[in-house]
């Protein structure tokens, strides 16, 4: 089925709270989450020691299947640049400053990696991107205009955290916060596009 012959449902209050409801019966989604939370919040809550910083990088990639296949340099790049207060303010371009990471001679784009990164710290000022949320977000500028932006754009952190606001407020959805809009439009994407956008997990 392609993108354009789906009829999905417009966004309400009504379907937020049945998607996250949903979310709320997925014990493996559920579990993961807390194990995350665990991880990053009590375990972990800093970035200045490497060995933490490589346990939720690895951690994060096998979770999610972000496919990075050397964790090592990505969770050096990551201590290096002294994030912990940047997070804290949510500091939206810090989000640029992880994605983008040289390994070997090969210049890497983690993006969707350092999207969830930054989001299992600070969940309310960084919401995930991932090809489920771009497909909802594609589909509704296209269905009902809610935002005028390229395809491109959503692959800008700042762009996407504000097309991602944009979206709330155009279908009246102001009551949730970020976190809660972000699980609502993933589990909306992966009902609706699941051949386009087919991984189980959140990943790129």
């Amino acid at each position: 089925m392609k993108k354009k012959d789906v009829d999905v449902p417009n966004p309400s209050i009504e379907q937020v709270e049945f998607y996250l409801a949903k979310w709320d019966r997925l014990e493996n989604y559920h579990l993961q989450e807390d194990a995350l939370n665990k991880l990053f919040f009590e375990l972990c809550p800093k970035n200045t020691d490497i060995i933490d910083v490589l346990l939720k990088s690895s951690t994060l990639n096998d979770f999610y299947s972000t496919n990075i296949f050397s964790i090592y340099p990505v969770a050096k790049h990551i201590c290096a640049l002294d994030i912990d207060s940047r997070l804290k303010a949510g500091d939206v371009t810090l989000v640029r400053d992880i994605q983008y990471i040289t390994i070997g001679d090969a210049e890497k784009n983690f993006y969707s990696f350092a999207t969830k990164y930054c989001s299992h710290h600070n969940p309310l000022d960084y919401p995930i991107y991932d090809s489920y949320v771009d497909g909802v977000l594609r589909y509704f500028r296209n269905r009902n205009r809610f935002s005028d932006f390229q395809d491109g754009d959503l692959k800008d952190y700042i762009k996407f955290k504000g097309i991602l606001i944009d979206f709330r407020a155009f279908y009246g959805l102001d009551k949730y916060n970020l976190k809660q809009i972000d699980q609502y439009v993933w589990l909306l994407g992966k009902d609706y596009f699941p051949k386009n956008y087919g991984k189980k997990k959140r990943g790129d």
